[in-house]
């Protein structure tokens, strides 16, 4: 069973969060979630809420195909963060000698995939 949640228009550059969303790929929800509620990031909280969205996204799609599922097995199987919208979202700095400088507003989106399935790569080595 997999689930999908999509945060769109966060404030925030896309690389910044970048940096948090690595933290957590590959990583057990609980685990993940503890990451998230430690890490000094601004961009920690957003990605929080995304992850708990995907957790309550996939126990909702179980429920609603009669399937059992343990939201604690969830992992993150893939998260990845895209580029928003900065069109025509220009704010003005003041700037030496009298000139201004255009300040560009920058937004991203989110994606988070988790997943119930087991990982292959403890498949191929016969970990748990």
């Amino acid at each position: 069973m997999e689930a999908i949640a999509k945060a769109r228009n966060q404030r925030g550059s896309p690389q910044k969060a970048r940096l948090v969303v690595d933290l957590i790929r590959g990583k057990n929800v609980n685990e993940a979630l503890a990451i998230l509620r430690y890490t000094n990031k601004r961009a920690a909280r957003m990605v929080e809420k995304c992850l708990r969205s995907a957790i309550a996204n996939a126990t909702e799609l179980a429920e609603r195909d009669n399937i059992a599922i343990d939201p604690d097995e969830l992992w993150v199987k893939a998260a990845f963060v895209d580029q928003g919208p900065t069109k025509r979202r220009y704010r003005i700095r003041p700037a030496p000698h009298g000139r201004a400088y255009r300040e560009r507003r920058h937004y991203c989106h989110i994606t988070l995939l988790v997943s119930s399935e087991k990982r292959e790569a403890q498949k191929a080595t016969g970990e748990a």
